[in-house]
Order: C-alpha cells, then structure tokens, then sequence
C-alpha cells in the first residue's frame, strides 16, 4: 500500500511536466505536446505541439492519428471579413530552420468521433507523420480547459 502512494504521488508530480516534454526525432525537435479537457466525448478536441526543423530541408506535417479519435485532422484557423472559419490543411509546411507553432488561433489538430471524454490530467498518445521524417508518436497532456497552453517556464522547463 505505501508502494502505491509514493508511485501515485510520484505520477502525480511528473504529470504536469508532460505537456512541457521535448522529443528529438531526426531534424525534428517535437515540444509540447497539448489538448484541452473535453466536457463529453461527442464535441471534438484539439491538439496543440511546436515542431522545430533544425535541418537543411524542408518538411511538411501530413497527417495526425490517434487512438483517442476516430478522425484526427489538421486544421487552421482563419478569419475572413471578421469571421473565423478552420478548413482543413492537407499539410503544414514545416521551413529548414524554423518552428512551427500548432496552437490557438492557427495550425492545429482536430480530433474529431472522440473515443471517450479528454479529462484533465489524463495522456493520449498522437503520431505525427512527417512528409520526409516519418512517423513519430508523442504523448500529449489534457490540461484544464481554460489555459491557452502548458506553463512550462514555472514548471522548470
């Protein structure tokens, strides 16, 4: 029984560090990796990361999938004569030297036909594929949902 607090209170600890997590994969830099708490699972929920190609080349984010949705998509964000619309993006261009941000308000990954409720605290894993790079999975933090995004610089990071 002690065995099992110590661990829970370990986890506990470490979670908020999640959303604040970096992955290197190739000339990919994968930072941050976020959604928001969902109030049932019939509306959809949203998936937010910073990807940093640090190589000579470009690349592109073509696709998200997840085990959390039946239909992960890119979407983005935008605003036409004062009204905001988010079409779907068959690909984000990710430029050599440069980050892109999936966030609020631009790029993000919807994640639609949820398989149950996002709820604070909780992680789901997301495989990003990459145009050059491939696949790679990351695991993504539900945070509350009222935050614009991890507060990572209070949490150390």
């Amino acid at each position: 029984m002690k065995t099992q607090i110590i661990s829970t209170l370990i986890l506990m600890a470490a979670s908020p560090a999640i959303a604040c997590e970096s992955t290197t994969f190739g000339d990919l830099s994968i930072a941050n990796p976020w959604s928001r708490a969902t109030i049932g699972a019939g509306r959809p929920a949203v998936f937010y990361v910073a990807i940093t190609n640090d190589g000579a080349s470009d690349d592109a984010l073509v696709a998200i999938s997840t085990p959390a949705a039946g239909r992960p998509m890119l979407h983005e964000t935008t605003v036409t004569d004062g009204v905001a619309s988010m079409p779907h993006a068959m690909s984000i261009p990710l430029p050599a030297g440069q980050t892109v941000q999936l966030a609020p308000g631009g790029y993000h990954g919807m994640l639609m036909g949820l398989t149950a409720a996002l709820k604070e605290g909780e992680t789901f894993p997301v495989t990003l594929t990459f145009e050059v790079a491939g696949d790679v999975t990351v695991n993504a933090e539900v945070l509350s949902l009222r935050v614009e995004g991890p507060d990572c610089e209070t949490d150390g990071q």
